[in-house]
């Protein structure tokens, strides 16, 4: 299958394409790095990746920005960055994939542990993850063509925990390779409008 995935260079992203890789041909897209670039909260943009990489198989999102703060110190402004980029980034995806994707294909969209077991400072993550995952399961009603669309919640993996551990005490990380079976379930299976959780 051909494949696109969104977000390729971070640690989700490369799970999911270690993954994926070995079945299937993929395209890689970021912000500022990968086969082609893309601001995923910008229509235009997203219009323009989709008229370049042509038909596709399916979509894969692990993008998406959020505002980490307290909660008396976000504003409707910082909140926004999570619903403009993590939730809304990811819709566009897939409101402009509908006409990309070939019959039977697949969405799949990345939300996080955060809305199911959150940390403190993450409110606005929260809420991104718990608006995705309502998102796709009203979504799959409405797929036409034989689409399936779900979206990967993992617990924070282990690649990040260099970077974030300080964040998550007592979560216990997952593995880079857990993570990518979850795409490859989304991806090659059958399911849709699932919220499949890696812990």
């Amino acid at each position: 299958m051909k494949l696109l995935v969104v977000g390729a260079n971070g640690d989700i992203g490369q799970a999911a394409c270690g993954a994926l890789s070995e079945r299937n041909e993929i395209i890689r897209a970021g912000r500022s790095s990968g086969d082609i670039q893309v601001d995923i909260a910008d229509p235009a943009s997203v219009a323009e990746m989709y008229k370049k990489v042509g038909p596709l198989d399916a979509l894969v999102s692990t993008a998406g920005d959020a505002h980490f703060a307290a909660l008396v110190d976000q504003t409707k402004e910082t909140f926004m960055i999570g619903l403009t980029q993590k939730v809304m980034g990811q819709v566009n995806l897939v409101l402009q994939g509908l006409d990309h994707l070939n019959d039977g294909g697949s969405f799949t969209l990345t939300s996080g542990v955060l809305d199911r077991d959150p940390i403190p400072m993450a409110t606005n993550a929260a809420a991104a993850n718990g608006a995705l995952g309502g998102f796709v399961k009203a979504a799959a009603l409405e797929m036409p063509r034989g689409l399936r669309i779900n979206v990967v919640s993992p617990e924070v993996l282990e690649a990040s925990m260099p970077r974030y551990g300080n964040w998550f005490r007592g979560h216990i990380p997952v593995s880079s390779q857990k993570v990518g079976a979850a795409y490859v379930k989304s991806v090659e299976g059958a399911v849709t409008g699932q919220v499949l959780i890696v812990e």
